[in-house]
Order: C-alpha cells, then structure tokens, then sequence
C-alpha cells in the first residue's frame, strides 16, 4: 500500500525501531526494496534522490510506476524525495504523486535553512505530504563527516520547533558512500541522545551503509527511526553482475538483471533486521 512517511515515522518512534529507506533509481531497485520488505512483512522507504531524477529518470518518468509497485503491496511503502535541494525541483516532485519530500537546506545558515523548510512544510500540507529535512552535515567517505559538521543539539531542537517538520535527519559520526575494508566510523551518540530528549521526534540516519551493525543498533536503541543506506545496495548489485559475467560472460540480460534484485533483497533484509522493523507494517 502507497502511504507517507508521517505515519510509519510515527509509530516507529513509539515503538523505538527503525524504518529503512533505500536508495533506487529505477523499477528493479525499487522491486528489490519492496519485495524484501513484503517478505518481513516490514515497512519499506523507496528513496529517490533528486541527483539521480535528474541524471537518470525525470520524476514524471519514474514515479508513477513505482507508485503502482508500491500500491500494489502488501505493506506500507513510502516513496521520498531525498535531499532534494532545488525547492522548484521539490515541488515538481509533489505534483507528481510524491508523498514524501526531504527539503535539505542544510548548507545554508540556519536561518535561512529554517524559512526555506517552513515554506515546503506549507506547501506539502496541500498535497497530504511529509516533509524530512537537516540540520548539520553528513560528508562522504572522501570527505568525512567531521566535528564541524555535526549537528548542534541546541539548532536542531530549535528547528524541529519552528518548521514542523515530519523527521530530521541529524550528523553525528555517518558519511555518505563506501568505507575502506574494516572502517566503521565513530559515532557521537551523546548527540543523538540530547537531540532525541529535546525534539521526541522521528531521527534519521544518513549514510547508514557501512557504519556497523553495533552502531546501527546503538542508534536504534536511542531513537533514529529512518535509516538510509544506498551505497551497500548498490555495492551488492554491481558486485551480482561482475560475479555473474566472470562465471559466464554470455549470461541472458534479463536474467543477469533478476540476479542484480536477488542480491540487492539481502542487503535490505539484512538492514530490516538491524533496524528492528520485521512485522512492524500495518
């Protein structure tokens, strides 16, 4: 069923587990995503990054089939924009049958990060939509997160006040990509733990490939409810490929493509569990 992050973030925040939101670009990402999700009966977050929207697929290309997939489910899944950063390309998103944004202004001072969300917090209420954004930063593995771009407990709580924001997505030790063999960063869960007493609210992890299952569960246990992992999904997939084509080069298209969602559906299960989320949908 085709629902909005609103309600899954909700009750996962209630229910202290996480919901995961993967990355997909196109319809057999997306499969891979819900039918791993459908066989945990867990709730599942099809996230769309707008990079890839405009690189890839336009968002009125995309969107519609991948609503058919997601009504066509037995659990809830939710399909975000995410860090969707061009507010008209947000917009755009909306009218095309989102009905989940993430608004991330975050390199931009505070003031004006808050009165740009307040603006799509506004806008998405027309379309019955929930809207995620951030404070702080979350580098990538060539540019790490460091201490400068961890997120201020006493900005966070301020802008979760001000905006009314669905889930804010905070930084406090993640970066976005593949880390080295045998890397995990170091997570600041003090942080975590003051913006969760301070905001009661849905947190979500970014750049949650890679990071451990120790941190992940840590975090969990301390209130992120949405965790977004892309690179590991990815990484799987590829890897499906090159291993298949090396067995056997003339492998069918097609099935080498089946192959791709077989492998991207461990990885997510695997991080469903982490999360704490299987039996977990409505």
């Amino acid at each position: 069923m085709y629902v909005s992050m609103k309600g899954m973030l909700q009750r996962a925040n209630q229910g202290n587990y996480a919901v995961m939101a993967i990355n997909c670009f196109n319809l057999e990402s997306a499969k891979a995503a819900i039918d791993a999700a459908q066989e945990l009966r867990a709730p599942i977050i099809i996230d769309l990054l707008q990079d890839h929207l405009a690189y890839h697929f336009d968002s009125v290309i995309l969107t519609e089939p991948i609503i058919k997939l997601a009504q066509a489910a037995s659990v809830e899944v939710a399909i975000n924009l995410d860090h969707g950063q061009n507010m008209a390309g947000v917009k755009q998103c909306l009218y095309h049958g989102f009905r989940s944004v993430m608004v991330d202004g975050s390199a931009y001072p505070i003031e004006e990060n808050i009165a740009m969300t307040k603006e799509m917090v506004a806008f998405a209420q027309t379309f019955d939509a929930s809207v995620e954004a951030e404070v702080g930063g979350i580098g990538s593995v060539t540019s790490q997160t460091d201490a400068e771009m961890f997120t201020d407990p006493k900005l966070a709580i301020r802008f979760a006040k001000e905006t009314g924001i669905d889930a804010l997505a905070i930084s406090y030790g993640s970066s976005h990509g593949n880390y080295p063999g045998g890397f995990y960063p170091d997570f600041h869960f003090d942080l975590l733990d003051e913006i969760k007493a301070g905001t009661e609210m849905p947190l979500v992890l970014h750049g949650g490939s890679g990071c451990g299952a120790a941190n992940i569960k840590t975090s969990v246990s301390k209130g992120i409810n949405k965790i977004n992992v892309g690179a590991d999904f990815m990484k799987a997939q590829r890897e499906s490929i090159a291993f298949n084509l090396t067995r056997e080069p003339t492998m069918d298209y097609v099935e080498l493509i089946h192959e791709t969602i077989a492998a991207g559906k461990k990885v997510v299960k695997a991080y469903i569990e982490l999360a704490g989320s299987i039996g977990k949908s409505q």
